[in-house]
């Protein structure tokens, strides 16, 4: 049955697992899309999307509210702004503090510091491979996907290898708020983890400023010392890093790797022409979003796509509707290695907020890709109903589980 525009439920079950069809509703009949009983909008075609990531008087990059599932289905508003006295950094600042805060990061993660980090984040992954293959199987997502990007995290902010299990439990509770779907116990996990988080990482802080390295931590450690930093926002902004670095590159190593172990032919192709794995990773972050959408806050009234907005109002940018807009790219929900311009999606946003670990997400993609293809004749899903399993979240496209067969 198909359903109209003011049926659509972003929380149902079935949108949670795939929310292509969704999307497409958006798209056709309501491209920007309030959500029943809130002042949230979704915002699905290629062309809103992106002029809404332009208008940055308009529509502010500050992270006031998430959408979250009541126990009766319906979807309400959970704030985050504290009546205005939230402190916002790097992918949710505005200019000018923003862009302060970009600098400050951006010299741990330019490309050249970024490549030189291959040799061992190679050795990493094989380690992490034979640790987690098990009897012809592995469970790609806790042995390779989930861990192998929070070892890089770590490595450049400066934090010890031995925490990287807890930083992963850590990371992924600190973004699960934002995807909306929480049990009531489940908050209170999330806002531990969360809290836990922070102090960890302010500890950390505090022992760099007391004799900087050469990593993230020092750098952010001298930024304070010559006061261009203040150390609570220091410290917000590892946080931030955690919880992101770690996620986008999860969901792409193993959203990657769901298609090629559905797709025998592929995966043939990309061993016998291994020149394609990097317009084959531009594919997958085009077609499965790493994160499905980020959050905008309406700064004053306004209109998009002809519909009113309020002030106070909140976007949900759908990165993952508008990545498969055919308007933009034809065949769009078809996987092709020869796309005219690769590049082109939104899957690390756009405009001045693109992302500062793209470089780092996609070399880390690589790399696992590489050892698993260079040590497998071919890989499938295991044939249990429970192999693949999508994290329930309107925010990010990440596998909880992902059971392989290895030949």
């Amino acid at each position: 049955m198909t359903r109209t525009v003011n049926e659509i439920d972003l929380f149902d079950p079935e949108s949670l697992d795939d929310p292509y069809p969704l999307y497409q509703r958006l798209r056709d009949t309501a491209p920007v899309h309030r959500v029943d009983g809130t002042d949230f909008y979704l915002v699905s075609r290629w062309d809103l999307v992106v002029e809404a990531t332009t208008r940055l008087a308009d529509f502010s990059s500050h992270l006031t509210a998430a959408l979250v599932r009541q126990p009766d289905g319906s979807a309400a508003v959970f704030d985050m702004d504290g009546e205005g006295q939230a402190v916002h950094v790097l992918a949710t600042a505005d200019d000018p503090e923003h862009l302060r805060h970009r600098k400050l990061v951006l010299p741990t993660l330019v490309a050249k510091r970024v490549r030189a980090l291959e040799p061992a984040m190679a050795a990493n992954a094989r380690r992490l491979w034979v640790e987690g293959v098990r009897g012809g199987r592995v469970e790609w997502m806790a042995a390779m996907a989930d861990r192998l990007p929070m070892t890089m995290v770590a490595n450049l902010i400066g934090l010890p290898a031995a925490d990287i299990p807890q930083l992963v439990e850590w990371g992924y509770g600190s973004t699960e708020l934002l995807g909306g779907v929480l049990t009531t116990d489940r908050l209170g996990v999330v806002i531990t983890a969360a809290t836990e988080l922070a102090a960890y990482l302010h500890r950390a802080f505090t022992a760099a400023c007391v004799a900087p390295g050469d990593d993230l931590l020092g750098d952010l450690a001298r930024a304070c010392a010559s006061g261009d930093l203040e150390p609570h926002v220091a410290a917000l902004l590892l946080v931030q890093l955690v919880g992101a670095g770690g996620e986008s590159t999860a969901g792409l190593i193993g959203n990657a790797v769901r298609l090629l172990a559905t797709d025998p032919g592929l995966q043939q192709r990309l061993r016998a022409e291994p020149d394609l794995l990097p317009g084959f990773l531009e594919e997958v972050l085009r077609l499965e979003s790493p994160f499905r959408a980020h959050h905008r806050h309406v700064v004053a009234d306004t209109t998009l796509g002809g519909v009113d907005l309020p002030a106070g109002a909140h976007l949900l940018l759908l990165w993952g509707a508008a990545n498969r807009d055919p308007a933009i790219f034809p065949e769009a929900d078809l996987l092709r290695l020869d796309r005219a311009v690769q590049r082109g999606h939104l899957a690390f946003g756009k405009g001045v907020h693109f992302c500062v670990g793209a470089a780092l997400a996609r070399l880390e993609a690589r790399v696992a890709l590489e050892t698993l293809l260079g040590t497998t004749e071919s890989f499938e899903l295991a044939p249990e109903p429970d192999a693949a399993q999508w994290v329930p979240s309107i925010f990010v496209r990440r596998h909880a589980r992902l059971e392989l067969v290895l030949h």
